[in-house]
């Protein structure tokens, strides 16, 4: 059975993780590649959007838990 999951898809899937790990020469990497495959723009923007959301979700949660960390042990 063949994967579901062609080059393109799977460029872009790493474009968006390469961004949620802030790994530099990931998103390089799979941005060139991605780009020879022939990606669209409007893809690989996409998910430049999905993983910059993903990167985004840790710190929202610490930036949160901070005041109530604050507040409960504050004396």
């Amino acid at each position: 059975m063949g994967s579901m999951i062609d080059d393109k898809i799977r460029e872009l899937i790493a474009i968006g993780a390469s961004i949620g790990a802030n790994c530099v020469p990931c998103l390089r990497y799979h941005y060139s590649y991605a780009y020879e495959l022939g990606v669209s723009s409007e893809d690989i923007q996409q998910a430049i959007e999905i993983g910059k959301m993903v990167r985004e979700q840790p710190k929202k949660h610490i930036d949160e838990e901070i005041p109530e960390l604050q507040k409960r042990y504050q004396k």
